[in-house]
C-alpha cells in the first residue's frame, strides 16, 4: 500500500518559527506517560526494501512531488506495495479531527481544502497507470458534510481521467453529517471501505470519538443504497480484546451484510500511543479467518501484516469472483 498525501500544486510554505518547528505531532498526547513497547516476534518482522519496482514507484512519487505516509509510518508491506505500483491516496489534507490511540496522523486544526486535489490525484492515478486505487483521508468533523462533497468530486474527476480504473474508498464515519453517506454512496466507488478498527469494549480508550454501533449502521447503510456495491471493514487484533468479542463482532459486521473482513496486527507508532497488549500469533489469524469465512464473509484477510489496503487490487478481483461464484450456485 501507499498512502499518498497530495500537495502537487500547493504554494511552498514560509519557513516556520521555532514554536511550530517544536510543535508535537500529537500535543493530545504528550502529557502521557510512556507505555511499554514489546519485542516484535519474527513473524512481524520484514526485509529492507530493495528491488527495482520499489525504487522506481519511490521516484515516480518523487517526481509528482507527493509524500508517503507509509515512508514517514514506517509501514512493513512498503517494500512489496510499493514493487507493484499498489497506491491509496489520503485526500482532505495531513491533519485529523480526531485522536484516536492506535494512529500517528497528525491530530489538530486542518487546512483548508485544496480545490485542485481532485484533479491532481485524477492526474496521478493515470499517469501511475493504475488498475485500482485506494482513496482514504483524515477525519474532517470541521467540514459541515465531514467531507463527503470532497470523496465525490475525487472519484468523479478518477472516473473521468482514467475511466478503467476500478475505486475503492476508505472513509471516515461521518458522524452527526447527515446526508453525507448517501452522497458518497451515489458517486458509485466500486468498493466503500470503512474500517471498525477495533471490538466495541475497547472503543472509549482505543477509538474514543466514534461510536461501534454507528459504523455498523454506516455499513449497513450502504447496502440498503446500493445492494451491488462491496462493503468492506478491518479490525486490528492485539490491543487487549478477547476472542468472543472479535467472533461478535463479526456477527455484528455480517448482520450488516459486509462483503470482505481484514484482521492485521496492532502495530504501536510510538511509546505515547495505546500499547501492544499482545502479539497474536499466525495460527490465531489463520483460525479467524477460517470462522469469518463460515460466517458468510465473501473474502477475508487475516494475518499479522494484514492492513486494510495491502493487496487491493488483487483481492477486489477476488471478491467480484467470490460473488460471482455465489450468484451462479444460486
Amino acid at each position: 500500500m501507499v498512502t499518498i498525501l497530495d500537495r502537487t500544486n500547493l504554494p511552498t510554505a514560509p519557513p516556520l518559527a521555532p514554536a511550530e518547528e517544536k510543535r508535537a505531532r500529537h500535543p493530545e498526547k504528550a502529557h502521557k506517560p510512556d507505555t511499554e513497547v514489546l519485542r516484535k516476534p519474527e513473524w512481524i518482522r520484514v526485509k529492507a526494501p530493495t528491488s527495482k519496482g520499489y525504487h522506481e514507484t519511490r521516484e515516480l512519487v518523487r517526481s509528482h512531488k507527493l509524500v508517503t505516509v507509509c515512508e514517514e509510518a514506517g509501514c512493513p508491506n512498503i517494500g512489496e506495495c510499493w514493487d507493484k505500483k499498489h497506491a491509496t491516496f489520503m485526500i482532505m489534507g495531513e491533519i485529523c479531527t480526531r485522536a484516536c490511540a492506535f494512529c500517528n496522523v497528525a491530530t489538530g486544526k486542518p487546512n483548508a481544502l485544496d480545490k485542485e486535489e481532485p484533479a491532481n490525484v485524477a492526474k496521478a492515478v493515470r499517469q501511475m497507470g493504475l488498475s485500482h486505487v485506494v482513496i482514504t483521508s483524515v477525519d474532517r468533523d470541521d467540514l459541515a458534510d465531514g467531507g463527503a462533497e470532497h470523496f465525490e468530486k475525487v472519484i468523479w474527476a478518477i472516473r473521468e481521467a482514467s475511466p478503467e480504473t476500478t475505486i475503492e474508498i476508505l472513509t471516515p464515519d461521518f458522524l452527526k453529517k447527515p446526508g453525507a453517506l448517501e452522497r458518497v454512496v451515489a458517486a458509485k466507488p466500486d468498493v466503500f471501505n470503512h474500517n471498525m478498527e477495533t471490538v466495541p469494549g475497547n472503543y472509549l480508550t482505543v477509538r474514543p470519538g466514534a461510536r461501534y454501533f454507528h459504523s455498523v449502521r454506516l455499513l449497513q447503510r450502504v447496502k440498503e443504497l446500493d445492494p451491488t456495491m462491496f462493503t468492506k471493514s478491518g479490525i486490528m487484533v492485539g490491543l487487549g480484546e478477547e476472542r468472543n468479542e472479535v467472533l461478535q463482532l463479526m456477527d455484528d459486521l455480517r448482520s450488516a451484510d459486509v462483503d470482505f473482513l481484514t484482521i492485521g496486527q496492532y502495530l504501536q507508532p510510538t511509546r505515547k500511543h495505546h500499547k501492544v497488549e499482545r502479539f497474536v500469533t499466525p495460527e490465531e489469524f489463520k483460525s479467524y479467518e477460517d470462522i469469518a469465512y463460515t460466517k458468510g464473509f465473501l473474502m477475508v484477510s487475516s494475518s499479522p501484516l494484514t492492513r486494510s489496503s495491502h493487496h487491493a487490487g488483487d483481492d477486489f478481483a477476488r471478491l467480484k469472483a467470490a460473488r460471482e461464484k455465489l450468484l451462479a450456485k444460486a
